[in-house]
């Protein structure tokens, strides 16, 4: 892609996102329908009973899109007014693959209870909060404290979209490779907000044996200056307490998932781990190592978050679908059930007859995910009783 195409694009676009009308203005009794006098009788209706916001406003199909500009892609903290082009990107995502209508919303605050107060006091307008590019750790409490307060779904994509798309293919992947998931080692480098959340959908899902590595080495249970995040996700992953590098729990491991830097492990220490070796190395734009380098380490599988090569790990698969679903039922909440059920129906959509080192996940642009997904969500949704 020529980086100078993508700003030229966005002067001409001007914003990638506009607010269509759905109804005719064009007469007077058209106006006095849908404004003054009409508008009240829809306002005493909902003033009755506040769910018929649903069946008398956009609320039904309507997701904010906020971030506070802290962690936008792979540029940091640039402030929420250099967010608003991501944000827009979602929003034209959303609509384009489950035609949801979003609306971005960029708060000018790093404070977590400025943050949650201004969510909470607009969450009326929306049917889901869609919590995007917020560092961690503050975007674990931010999301935490909205779903205790909130009534409709809040979803933090970074988190949640990751590692749903992730254990997708790390389903198809242990088929590919023969593995069994209980049996698995993997090896999770990053403990951001993907990798705490990928992490823990890992192990919810049944592949058991994780270690989760920081920029210090692996987290265990014996360090005491772990943050609270880190000192929960000790308690359920490196179940023989390992410590070191990532080089020394790299050796053996049947799985490498990267959510963390480029150019981070070498073909050398692919290697070392077991056959049929699965690596997922999503740092973007470039990967913790390239695809051809764990091929020559003797990786089977190998994904990145690129579009380029195959195997495409993209939250694009996973949040259409999953809101899609939730607004469907109309969803108090996006649960730990939910979320497997969108993990289970994305992988399925690769029949086994299909499967193949460079084919564990659809592809992100086919529009059918979107379907698929909201359908198993929206199965869950009410099975779970999380649908109103």
């Amino acid at each position: 892609m020529n980086n100078n195409v993508a700003l030229e694009k966005h002067f001409e676009w001007k914003g990638k996102i506009e607010i269509i009308s759905r109804t005719k203005l064009d007469t007077k009794e058209n106006l006095s329908i849908a404004y003054t006098p009409g508008v009240a009788i829809p306002c005493l209706e909902i003033a009755k009973d506040e769910n018929k916001a649903y069946d008398l406003t956009r609320k039904h199909n309507l997701v904010a899109v906020i971030t506070d500009g802290t962690a936008v892609l792979g540029l940091g903290d640039i402030g929420p007014s250099a967010a608003m082009p991501v944000m827009e990107g979602k929003c034209a995502l959303f609509k384009e693959f489950a035609d949801i209508d979003a609306f971005p919303i960029c708060i000018n605050s790093k404070d977590v209870d400025e943050i949650v107060n201004t969510i909470a006091l607009i969450s009326k307008s929306f049917g889901g909060i869609n919590l995007e590019d917020i560092s961690a750790p503050r975007c674990f409490e931010i999301e935490k404290r909205l779903k205790e307060i909130c009534n409709i779904p809040v979803f933090h994509d970074d988190q949640h979209g990751t590692a749903i798309v992730t254990c997708a293919a790390m389903i198809n992947a242990a088929k590919v490779a023969g593995k069994n998931k209980k049996d698995m080692n993997i090896v999770v480098n990053g403990s951001g907000a993907a990798g705490i959340a990928v992490t823990k959908l890992l192990i919810d899902m049944g592949f058991e044996n994780v270690i989760i590595c920081d920029s210090k080495g692996v987290i265990n249970k014996n360090d005491i200056n772990l943050n609270g995040v880190k000192s929960e996700i000790a308690q359920i992953t490196n179940k023989n307490n390992m410590s070191g590098g990532l080089k020394e729990v790299l050796v053996g491991a049947d799985a490498f998932i990267g959510v963390s830097r480029p150019n981070l492990i070498t073909a050398e220490m692919v290697a070392t781990m077991a056959d049929k070796s699965i690596i997922m190395a999503m740092a973007n734009p470039i990967p913790e190592i390239m695809p051809g380098e764990a091929k020559k380490g003797g990786a089977l599988v190998v994904g990145t978050g690129r579009s380029d090569f195959p195997n495409q790990i993209n939250n694009l698969s996973a949040f259409p679908g999953v809101f899609k679903g939730a607004l469907k039922v109309r969803a108090k909440e996006i649960t730990n059930s939910m979320k497997i059920e969108a993990a289970l129906a994305i992988a399925d959509m690769v029949p086994e007859e299909l499967l193949s080192p460079d084919n564990i996940l659809p592809n992100p642009l086919d529009k059918r995910i979107a379907e698929v997904v909201a359908d198993s969500v929206a199965k869950e949704a009410i099975r779970s009783g999380a649908a109103s």
